[in-house]
């Protein structure tokens, strides 16, 4: 009932990376025909073909991929495929070393296909195939023991879903050990030099108590199901076996997506509907199928629903398909409706905004998969097929957008839509079937799933074959994500899957929180951050790096908004208020992180007239109201790319200190910080304000929204109301047992000469 998608530490012995690279089983290589088609294909799984290093020139007029089961290969009776992109369009672009994965049509495995090529429709000629053996072992989920031990372990046969995953059915531990671990280990029985393995929620935590729970465990790093001899429940503490399986060498099973180079999270699209309440719609197309999950803050017996409008072109109201959606808070049960909106009044019998079944019956055409409520935000998942199965019904498109309609309001007495208090404005659209793309808040050192975000979108049993298709994450029963991402956690600025020494005796902190709302208005108090004079500092050089956001009294009730765990920190100092003059050049070195492969180690520098921030993710329509000043260039095509990278560098926290909300001063907690960087050059950008600029411009992260604050801009600098003395008063009242502590301005001093500064983009 699950969609699946799959840190060696360093310990006394090593673990050997011979398994990668891995693709699966090798059919062959395609042969070189026409228009430089070329490439090493693969079985990844019974429906999933990989195409290491495929090169075709993009000159024929009407390429495809096509598979068939005919002697050889031609368009008649054979099937074609989409793209890795999941288009449907001819193969009209340039490949060169490109890797590719392609799923077969639905109801068809590679028992029933004997070759694949690419085919041009046009002249109806094979630009190049590979055959299919008839008794080609394609690799595929293998079961093994399930486990049996002592306090209470115990499952079903455990699932290997891939070469990284383990799916393990029904297990139990009664959680009275100190120190239980998940443990795998080369060999056939645990010992101490064996690796911890992250539990069902990214955690090396003490095990919990689990009563017949069917968790997913995913193997950290590059390490697989091959460099290893056993998997069981450990206790590390006192080196106590409380059970283990043993887990064969020769097992042929389908590689990870890692392996494949493909990113689980961009499997799994992602839209923000209603930033206030952070209501968004996720969405992974599934054969002839899409499961969707709602996701908003929302109040008890409150309603959110989505659609698709009837008119093609923009977003109405009247005559659209909606599932209506809500979590009771008390019961915690969860619902989702089809509605038909013949008009704007409520339910009225058959006329109105009324559930399907009110008006037809036996037309619910949507099946709840999965409720939740986590951190106050209603999680509700849903499938329904992309075509219309009753009169009701519109169908969805995946090869063009859709224009969408929704909404949020109250629930009548009869638990139906009353009229709504929050509703789509203007015409909103949605590409079902996009390649697909994480347009929302990305929590840092998510890798999903974040990741993982959508830990509560199941599905059923019957199609492991689509693990690869839909790229999702299984559930779990009772997720727990942490409010805020950073806090306390010193070490999961560095990501969440990463190489750790065992002796550091270190923890690895992963957090899943869902996006936030826009707050409230501040009850709390918000920490004085002193802010950087236009006098000050001399030479004009700020040093831009990373740091936590510092709870309850830092980033949001400083700025009115909900951080996302990280914050900018220029001088050593949490979001400053910046103040500079016209006409005067100044450096920012950037140290937010250079890797743009990992979400938590990349946020490039860039100054805007944009509050938010986020640039790369917004939508085209909104960019063209955004300007940049600095931080970016672009390219003759009108390509923007960001050029405010380097190192990393993150004021850290003390993971043994307390938490940061019981600071009474930014100066206090300044002072448990230390500066860690990483290796490496920093970046450089340099900025002049001008009479265009603006009064207000803000300093922000290119793919994270919300991580910076102000800028200042002064035609000059003898203005008394921005000249002040050095000593900046904290003026936060102070507890007997807390002094409050003056904030410092650190300058970073560099290992190495300064990068050539980047040019202006625009």
């Amino acid at each position: 009932m699950f969609y699946v998608f799959g840190l060696i530490c360093l310990t006394i012995f090593s673990y050997a990376n011979a398994s990668f690279p891995y693709y699966g089983t090798k059919i062959g290589s395609l042969k070189r025909l026409h228009h430089g088609v070329s490439g090493d294909v693969y079985a990844v799984d019974s429906r999933t073909i990989f195409v290491k290093k495929f090169n075709y020139d993009g000159d024929a007029p009407a390429a495809y991929f096509y598979v068939g089961s005919s002697n050889k290969p031609s368009n008649e009776g054979g099937y074609r495929l989409r793209d890795e992109r999941g288009g449907t369009a001819s193969l009209t672009r340039r490949y060169r070393n490109k890797d590719i994965t392609l799923t077969l049509p639905e109801g068809k495995t590679l028992k029933d296909i004997k070759w694949f090529s690419v085919w041009c429709d046009e002249f109806a000629v094979n630009f190049g195939d590979v055959s299919i053996p008839s008794n080609l072992d394609f690799p595929r989920p293998q079961k093994i023991n399930g486990l049996n031990g002592v306090h209470g372990v115990k499952s079903d046969n455990i699932v290997i879903v891939d070469a990284q995953t383990l799916l393990v059915p029904n297990f139990s531990y009664d959680g009275e050990a100190p120190d239980a671990k998940f443990w795998v280990g080369q060999g056939e029985r645990p010992t101490p030099n064996g690796l911890r393995i992250p539990d069902e929620n990214g955690k090396e935590n003490p095990l919990r108590r689990y009563d017949r729970k069917t968790i997913v465990l995913t193997l950290p790093d590059d390490l697989t199901i091959f460099d290893i001899g056993h998997f069981g429940v450990w206790c590390e503490a006192f080196t106590v076996d409380f059970g283990h399986v043993l887990i064969s060498k020769n097992l042929n099973v389908p590689p990870s997506l890692k392996m494949l180079g493909i990113s689980p999270q961009s499997k799994l699209n992602c839209e923000v509907l209603y930033d206030d309440l952070a209501f968004e719609v996720r969405w992974a197309v599934a054969g002839e199928s899409i499961v969707v999950q709602l996701v908003a803050k929302l109040d008890n017996n409150e309603y959110m629903s989505f659609g698709i409008s009837p008119d093609k072109d923009r977003s109405v109201m009247i005559g659209s398909d909606v599932v209506v959606a809500w979590v009771d808070q008390e019961s915690g049960k969860g619902y989702a409706q089809d509605y038909y909106l013949e008009d704007k009044s409520q339910c009225s019998g058959k006329r109105g905004s009324c559930p399907d079944i009110n008006i037809l019956e036996n037309s619910n055409s949507i099946r709840l998969l999965n409720a939740a409520m986590v951190n106050g935000y209603s999680i509700v998942t849903y499938q329904r097929s992309l075509n219309a199965t009753d009169k009701l019904d519109l169908p969805i498109s995946i090869t063009r957008p859709e224009a969408v309609v929704w909404a949020i309001g109250p629930l009548n007495e009869r638990k139906e839509t009353s009229f709504h208090t929050h509703y789509t404005k203007r015409t909103h659209y949605v590409d079902f079937g996009r390649q697909p793309t994480w347009n929302c808040p990305m929590p840092e050192g998510s890798k999903s799933t974040d990741h993982e975000v959508d830990e509560s979108i199941e599905k059923d049993d019957d199609s492991q074959d689509q693990v690869y298709q839909a790229g999702t994450k299984p559930p779990t029963e009772d997720p727990k994500p942490e409010e805020e991402y950073y806090e306390g956690h010193a070490e999961a600025l560095q990501g969440n899957k990463r190489r750790q020494d065992y002796d550091s005796n270190q923890k690895l902190s992963q957090q899943r929180p869902v996006p936030t709302p826009k707050p409230v208005a501040n009850e709390i108090g918000a920490w004085d951050i002193p802010a950087i004079q236009c006098f000050e500092p001399e030479d004009g050089v700020f040093y831009a790096q990373m740091g936590p956001t510092g709870g309850k009294h830092g980033y949001s009730a400083i700025t009115g908004h909900v951080g996302w765990g990280i914050s900018w920190y220029i001088n050593g100092l949490l979001i400053p208020e910046i103040h500079v003059v016209r006409g005067k050049t100044y450096t920012f070195v950037v140290e937010g992180g250079n890797n743009p492969d990992i979400p938590a180690k990349y946020h490039p520098f860039y100054i805007t007239d944009d509050p938010v921030g986020g640039y790369e993710h917004k939508r085209e329509e909104e960019k063209k109201d955004i300007r940049i000043f600095a931080g970016v260039h672009r390219s003759r095509s009108g390509q923007i790319t960001p050029t405010g990278v380097g190192r990393l560098c993150n004021w850290t926290p003390d993971v043994d200190g307390p938490p940061a909300d019981d600071y009474q001063s930014f100066g206090a907690y300044q002072r448990t910080l230390t500066l860690k960087c990483d290796p490496g050059e920093p970046g450089v950008i340099t900025w002049k304000p001008d009479r265009n600029t603006p009064d207000t411009v803000y300093y922000h992260c290119f793919t994270h929204r919300y991580l910076g604050w102000k800028i200042h801009v002064h035609d000059s600098c003898d203005d008394s109301r921005y000249t002040g003395s050095e000593n900046h008063a904290v003026r936060v009242p102070i507890p007997e047992d807390n002094s409050a502590e003056p904030s410092i301005r650190h300058e970073t001093k560099m290992e190495s000469a300064l990068p050539r500064p980047s040019r202006k983009a625009y």
